[in-house]
């Protein structure tokens, strides 16, 4: 703020200069007389009105000219000139706070850390007025984000052409499919994040989904097998939870929340930012996207950017996932850029930025305001890019087709990689000095961990178990006990059906007089430590343990267990690092 570079920033509340001018009935920005001029070429100070004012303010940016009877702002202690003290909020330090909730964390997920971190400033109601809300049903059974658990966000670019300009974009029919989508992991403990993006051609089953209609009603459109992932959404009507439950069938995560963004939210962020650096290894004519470059760097905005994102024909092999390793670097540098001292300190971009990010995204009901979305930047903002990987959904081209034009599933590279997002393992290499305190701070929940699987292991035949399904597909407890009794030989386990609550990750509850037989099934199911709940009470002699199937579990035989790398081959992409595209 330019209060700041006047070297009055723990004096002066920016939110406060904004005041009521009695003779017009506006809110306007007041500078109190004392303050020193700007120099020749130094811009004014730019400010928020308070979140109540209901009239339009001076345009954010302009420069502000005093208007007779306005009073003067007030200091940062609450108290107005002249020295009299009033109620009010100190504001010392509040420009390092916002600074911290700048810090963007992924993709077009940057347009939820623009929006909290600059809630307290804005005219709130008009922000709140800007967003676009879906009701996606029990789409999201996760009931939300919660604090002390990992955070699924699933970001969808949808290829409608919506919006000026659009148009000319190829279908300007196009329902709005999920051209470019990206599951956003957030780790439990907030230190890191895995982007994953998701192929638009790939084949896979999309799900039966209820969806609810203007009217207010629920229609349920009827699943399809064997369709490309993109047909999620826009397809027979299907609305963004569609592609939520497509995501959860495909990788066995849930996900919380989903935010959606159309064409113009490239073209407003990245002229909002003042341009997303990029770089181009050769020159590039693409007639299909409009895409012109000279070898080198360049840096986009509006049409250009889209264009950049847009491209099939400009780099690698010309093909989708080609376009994916584009998309992340671009998302990569846009991130750079937003949380660049240039960015964090010019007041007409931070005020673009919140006016474009709020009207470019459609969000589900579970942070469809501006103070829910406030709260998950709460959450988010303390992650530093170079902890942010992205990456893609391993594929393989499809054997079915002749001539290739969609892919499949790898499962020898896509379930060990699943399975680390699943276990909240990070794809980034951690500094050793941030990863040495987690352990230690870690190290005794670790411990007690690890000590649950050392010791004894209890025959096969004498492990008693009930079986139960809490999320997992459909089967999954009767498949489960066939594989136990014929293939492992556990006659004594028993198939109790659904269990009376859905839960996120696979779960062994035993008691202390049954850990050998704990640590035999868990060896036979592959279940991490972090499975394993022991009760405080020894069980009888012939009470069963209780082992309940999450949303992690892929089938029997699969191991839950996370690897701690990713498999040779991977693709990815780390947030922190400027890549040139070729």
């Amino acid at each position: 703020m330019d209060a700041q570079s006047r070297g009055r920033a723990d004096e002066i509340d920016p939110a406060d200069q904004w005041v009521l001018n009695p003779r017009t009935g506006n809110y306007e920005l007041r500078l109190e007389d004392s303050a020193a001029q700007p120099s020749p070429g130094r811009r004014t100070a730019s400010a928020a009105p308070p979140a109540s004012a209901r009239r339009a303010p001076t345009a954010p940016g302009s420069p502000a000219t005093p208007s007779p009877g306005v009073p003067g702002p007030r200091r940062g202690d609450g108290s107005p000139p002249g020295g009299g003290r009033r109620g009010g909020r100190s504001r010392k330090g509040g420009d390092g706070r916002r600074k911290k909730a700048l810090v963007v964390t992924g993709g077009t997920l940057a347009l939820l850390l623009v929006g909290g971190s600059v809630a307290a400033y804005l005219y709130y109601d008009h922000l709140n007025g800007n967003l676009k809300v879906t009701d996606v049903g029990d789409a999201g059974t996760s009931g939300g984000f919660k604090k002390d658990q990992p955070i699924n966000i699933l970001v969808i670019g949808t290829d409608k052409r919506s919006g000026a300009g659009n148009e000319g974009y190829g279908d300007a029919g196009s329902v709005g499919h999920a051209d470019t989508t990206i599951l956003f992991h957030v780790s439990k403990d907030r230190s890191n994040a895995t982007a994953l993006s998701i192929p638009r051609d790939l084949i896979t089953t999309v799900p039966a989904c209820p969806t609810k209609q203007p009217d207010g009603s629920t229609k349920t459109i009827a699943g399809e097998h064997g369709v490309r992932f993109n047909t999620s959404l826009g397809q027979a009507g299907r609305d963004p939870g569609c592609t939520m439950r497509t995501v959860k069938e495909l990788t066995g995560i849930q996900v919380d929340h989903f935010m959606m963004a159309d064409f113009n939210a490239v073209k407003n962020l990245s002229t909002a930012v003042g341009g997303v650096p990029v770089c181009v290894q050769k020159n590039v004519d693409d007639k299909d996207s409009k895409l012109k470059l000279t070898a080198g760097e360049h840096r986009l905005q509006g049409e250009q950017a889209l264009a950049f994102v847009r491209t099939r024909h400009a780099f690698g092999n010309e093909s989708d996932l080609d376009r994916i390793k584009t998309q992340q670097q671009f998302l990569s540098s846009m991130m750079r850029e937003m949380k660049s001292k240039e960015t964090l300190t010019s007041p007409q971009k931070f005020f673009s930025l919140a006016e474009a990010a709020t009207k470019s995204l459609s969000v589900d009901s579970g942070i469809g305001s501006i103070a829910k979305l406030t709260d998950l930047a709460g959450e988010l903002k303390g992650i530093d890019l170079k902890n942010i990987t992205f990456t893609t959904l391993p594929v393989l081209d499809n054997p079915a087709e002749k001539i290739k034009s969609t892919v499949v599933v790898n499962p020898s590279q896509a379930d060990p990689l699943l399975q680390m997002i699943r276990g909240d393992v990070s794809l980034t290499e951690v500094e050793q000095k941030e990863q040495a305190a987690k352990d230690a701070a870690d190290a005794d929940a670790k411990a007690k961990q690890d000590a649950l699987l050392q010791g004894q292991r209890a025959a096969a035949k004498d492990v008693r178990v009930d079986v139960y399904n809490g999320g997992g597909p459909a089967g999954s407890a009767s498949g489960t006990l066939t594989w136990l009794q014929n293939t492992k030989g556990v006659p004594k386990s028993t198939n109790l059906g659904n269990a009376p609550a859905k839960v996120d990750t696979t779960q062994l509850e035993y008691a202390p007089n049954q850990a050998d037989q704990a640590r035999a099934l868990a060896d036979m199911m592959g279940l991490p430590a972090t499975a394993l709940k022991v009760g405080t009470a020894d069980a009888g002699p012939k009470t069963p343990m209780k082992l309940t199937l999450g949303a992690d579990f892929k089938g029997a035989g699969v191991s839950l267990s996370a690897p701690l790398k990713a498999p040779e081959g991977v693709q990815r992409v780390e947030a922190d690092k400027s890549i040139c595209a070729k």
